[in-house]
């Protein structure tokens, strides 16, 4: 009898088993299509000369690790490297904290909460090349509200600032404009994190004699833990992927000073014709990236174990 339901519950498992693969399909052909495969792709041009149109006085030929060395001593991208590792260390944790400020002061209990939500909500939705036009106006040295607003604070003594057009200011001023319009993702993911936590814990705590900040050290963040490590990782990886604002409001300049590593690796390969050394690029930035989200999600943990 027993090895009838053993052999039943197996039966049923297999089938359960061919189910799975059968509706995964659709999805791993996808991403064999249209990751797996480019991705393979390009590492294998990467150790070529390729060029985007072919030129029949330059062949295309297998040249090792050339493209790698060179990059080595390319000053432009590692000054598109660096400006994204500092656009991660800035924008990742300021729009997590408010993210998660947010997240909170809409969880509460009172009228017009919904509009709120809808309010912060609406830039994520928004297309950021309409995103990045409308803060290009607002940056407008001459007639833009951002200018006007600081010297109307400060009866004329800030401004007007060439927010776009300054190697020191131009870079923040994208941090900032990303920080607006990118908050309200990682703030919904937060909000429906915090309306998984019982409020009978709040209530012992409450009972207890803690205060808010104890409430918050002591049960929001714990609670948050995974939803916290998710919502940072993500931040990262499209903080890494910076492109479009930079594109539309700078194409990377004054002077390189807003150049990152997505805009260098299309212009190289798009712009300059060189496939070849636009994949190196791709497959350097590629394994940065991936080395990050490895350290940060081993780091969070342990802490979490911690």
């Amino acid at each position: 009898m027993e090895n009838k339901k053993t052999a039943k519950l197996s039966t049923y498992r297999k089938k359960e088993a061919r189910l799975a693969w059968l509706f995964s399909t659709p999805a791993i052909i996808l991403l064999l299509v249209f990751l797996i495969v480019p991705f393979i792709w390009a590492i294998w041009m990467s150790f070529t000369n390729m060029r985007l149109i072919p030129n029949p006085n330059v062949p295309t030929r297998f040249i090792g690790f050339e493209n790698y060395i060179r990059l080595i001593s390319d000053e432009v991208f590692h000054k598109g490297l660096l400006n994204n590792f500092y656009f991660v260390a800035v924008v990742v944790p300021i729009q997590t904290s408010f993210a998660l400020a947010l997240a909170m002061l809409i969880n509460q209990q009172l009228k017009g909460m919904n509009i709120f939500r809808t309010i912060y909500f609406s830039p994520v939705v928004t297309s950021m090349t309409v995103v990045s036009i409308v803060w290009t106006l607002l940056y407008n040295p001459g007639e833009g509200l951002i200018n006007a607003f600081l010297r109307t604070i400060s009866f004329g003594a800030l401004g007007p600032y060439d927010w776009l057009t300054n190697t020191k200011l131009v870079f923040p001023a994208i941090m900032l404009m990303s920080i607006w319009q990118g908050v309200g993702f990682q703030m919904v993911i937060f909000l429906a994190g915090l309306q998984e936590i019982p409020t009978s814990l709040y209530e012992a705590a409450e009972v207890d004699g803690a205060n808010g900040w104890q409430k918050f050290f002591n049960i929001t963040i714990p609670q948050l833990r995974n939803t916290l490590i998710f919502v940072i990782i993500s931040t990262t990886i499209l903080a890494f992927k910076l492109y479009d604002q930079v594109k539309v409001m700078t194409n990377g300049g004054p002077s390189n000073a807003s150049m990152t590593t997505m805009l260098y690796a299309i212009e190289t390969g798009w712009g300059r014709l060189r496939i070849g050394y636009a994949s190196a690029i791709t497959v350097v930035f590629f394994i940065i990236v991936l080395i990050v989200s490895i350290l940060q999600r081993f780091l969070t943990r342990e802490r979490g174990a911690a």
